[in-house]
């Protein structure tokens, strides 16, 4: 089997996974080195390489496909550090990122106040041009008004240039004019136009994306070509693609074109890794849940059906006031609580914690980096959840009297023991991660106390009990590889891209000769797109045609699948229409088969399918004994025992109170609960019955 290494550097974290070598996953960690990544990455790659007993350079001599993933993309755009840019709109709509779609989720909040827009007003350039819906130009763009913006451009200096004019998606002409027309006065500009990133009808949903993916250009080639460099100097000669938000990678060279693809696209890793591990240890149908509880953030995503869920809702910030980038990726909701959130006094004397995270530099107290501030790290180093000297297979060695002194300092503030701080601060991380569970679940028809729960992360083992608790389940699978869950997934992912064109039409009305029209040229794309992966390991192709549809005068689209040949049958809009009614009653439990239906966009997913480890099981070991340390249960100190996987045997139930020791994570199993040790290597933790 090729082997494959797969790298998520998270902004605590920097995740390494390997395949191929062996039976085995292997996970490498180490810390984030965010000034020069390749350190951390380096690190990581050596931890992996020493537990196949090789150097980092053999293992990567033998790597034929190098799968990178970043947060760096998320943060630039969250932390307002992406390049200058300028956005293009047709005239009189200046204001289209100023006003965004105008949902609040607070409608009574009025201390709040209204967002930036993304690109400032004053970089903001009307364009004097106009393109009907129908294609039709009814004003045209004249030299004189193309010389003007393009002096006003280079007058400003910025770094980024996003077009998008009313109806491109109709007739780029305008568009194709006015990028070319920068191209050739200001080499060196980065240019994206909207027609070619996200060709959808909703005017501000195009802009924020190719806004977005502007500002990322400048900052997001550097890095990657960086990356590139620094990998083929230290002697990885193979394929290198990049993870992207709809859970699958692209080259290197597509992902340096459209770098948005880059935003969130850690956590869209995985829901592939929870999809095949479910599989392979429980194997039923019910929906998943994956939770992903990292240094930073907590991401929890919902599959249904065997595929993850996709949605056009993603937004980097809170929805409304954050940016959305409009499009379509893999449903992950994510909160600010992860093990290195850091926990707080707030106004009124209320312990809060998160979102603020103490990342890798300085860390959490214990880390023994400089950082002085209570984490939910140092909460579960002080309840003795923690061995000091087993942070990272042993490379870290923590401070728990630092943490002890961190937390005590809190709960001094609020009356409370440092046992009785952690065990609140953990309790309140906790509750914030059911939080978003239920959102991603109840709030879209789930029951999570019927779906399977996966849990990964470093931080995953230590909170994932009391979460599932809070939302009334009973049963967690929690992986081999879960200290990387994300970086894990990738190796269960694809080469998965997109492809989009607007076709508007309705089910009285329906247009079948431009739906063919449109499907045609989603055919050829696709075609083309997979003539790039003859010998990129592509084992075979896969072709989702999906089209974007409402009831008519609604506001939000529903994503329907259809196979290939329906276009062709002669009662092709019957049967679309029949699928949209069956989906908006299984999702909002109403339908209305009398009322007229849009079909909006019409979308091809191509996917190359790429070999997959298979999850085997793990070696026997003759059990012995592990050791005992104190630990908090119940607010009570417990004799706990502590084991690694070497002492556990596979098929057989332990009841808790335990801790179970890995290389990069702990689980923990309090009183009332059993865990079990699968032939696969996995961990099931089960409520014991009253």
């Amino acid at each position: 089997m090729p082997v494959r290494i797969t790298v998520d550097i998270g902004g605590t974290c920097t995740d390494l996974v390997v395949s191929g070598v062996g039976d085995q996953i292997i996970v490498g960690k180490a810390l984030t080195t965010f000034d020069a990544p390749e350190g951390g990455l380096w690190e990581a790659l050596s931890d992996a390489a020493r537990q196949l007993d090789l150097s980092p350079e053999q293992l990567l001599a033998q790597t034929e496909l190098f799968v990178y993933s970043t947060t760096r993309a998320t943060n630039a755009i969250l932390e307002g550090t992406t390049s200058p840019t300028a956005l293009l709109v047709t005239e009189g709509f200046r204001d289209l990122l100023v006003r965004k779609e105008g949902g609040r989720l607070r409608p009574y909040d009025f201390a709040t106040p209204f967002p930036k827009p993304y690109v400032p007003r004053r970089l903001t350039f009307e364009v004097p041009e106009r393109v009907a819906a129908t294609g039709e130009v009814v004003r045209p763009l004249t030299d004189e008004a193309v010389d003007g913006i393009v002096t006003e451009i280079e007058r400003t200096g910025v770094q980024a240039v996003a077009i998008a004019l009313l109806w491109s998606i109709a007739n780029p002409a305008h568009e194709q004019r006015l990028a070319q027309r920068l191209n050739d006065a200001l080499p060196g500009l980065a240019v994206s136009v909207s027609h070619r990133l996200n060709p959808v009808i909703r005017e501000f949903r195009r802009a924020s994306s190719v806004a977005l993916d502007a500002s990322l250009k400048p900052l997001m080639q550097s890095h990657l070509k960086a990356i590139e460099e620094w990998l083929r100097s230290v002697g990885y000669h193979g394929r290198l693609v990049a993870a992207t938000s709809l859970g699958g990678v692209l080259f290197f060279e597509d992902i340096i074109e459209r770098p948005i693809y880059l935003a969130k696209s850690g956590p869209a890793l995985a829901p592939m890794a929870g999809l095949a591990y479910a599989g392979a240890e429980i194997g039923d149908d019910r929906d998943i849940v994956v939770c992903d509880t990292g240094g930073t953030s907590f991401d929890v995503s919902l599959i249904r059906g065997g595929r993850p869920v996709v949605t056009r809702e993603t937004w980097l910030g809170e929805p409304h006031i954050g940016h959305l980038t409009g499009l379509a990726s893999l449903d992950v909701r994510s909160v600010g609580a992860g093990g290195g959130s850091i926990a707080r006094i707030a106004a009124g004397g209320l312990l809060q914690v998160g979102p603020r995270s103490a990342g890798s530099d300085p860390g959490p107290a214990c880390y023994g980096l400089g950082g002085v501030e209570p984490t939910v790290t140092d909460a579960a180093a002080v309840l003795g959840y923690l061995d000091a000297e087993s942070f990272l297979g042993g490379r870290v060695r923590l401070d728990i009297d630092a943490a002890r002194d961190a937390v005590g300092k809190l709960g001094e503030q609020i009356g409370l023991s440092p046992i009785r701080a952690a065990a609140a601060i953990l309790t309140i991380a906790g509750e914030r991660m059911a939080d978003a569970i239920r959102e991603i679940t109840i709030n879209q028809g789930v029951d999570p106390r019927e779906a399977t729960i996966v849990a990964g992360g470093g931080a995953a083992g230590m909170t994932i009990v009391p979460i599932v608790e809070a939302i009334g389940c009973d049963r967690v699978l929690i992986p081999p590889t879960a200290g990387a869950l994300s970086a894990a997934g990738a190796h269960f992912s694809d080469v998965l891209r997109e492809f989009t064109r607007s076709q508007p039409t309705t089910s009285t009305s329906f247009d079948r000769a431009g739906v063919l029209a449109a499907k045609r040229e989603l055919d050829d794309a696709a075609a083309e797109f997979g003539a790039r992966l003859a010998d990129a390991g592509v084992t075979r192709f896969e072709r989702d045609y999906i089209v974007e549809a409402r009831y008519a005068e609604q506001i939000w689209d529903l994503e329907i699948p259809f196979g290939d040949e329906l276009l062709d049958a002669a009662d092709a809009h019957q049967l679309l229409r029949q699928a949209f009614d069956a989906e908006h009653q299984r999702i909002f439990t109403v339908s209305d088969p009398t009322e007229t239906v849009e079909f909006l966009a019409w979308k091809i997913r191509v996917r190359g399918i790429l070999h997959h480890p298979s999850i085997t099981a793990v070696p026997p070991t003759l059990p012995t004994a592990g050791h005992r340390r104190a630990a908090v249960f119940d607010g009570r100190i417990v004799d706990t025992p502590v084991l690694r996987p070497d002492d556990l045997c596979p098929g057989t139930s332990t009841p808790g109170p335990l801790l179970v020791q890995l290389a990069t994570t702990t689980i923990v199993v309090p009183p009332r609960w059993a865990l079990q040790y699968t032939e696969r290597g996995s961990f099931i933790l089960s409520k014991e019955e009253s």
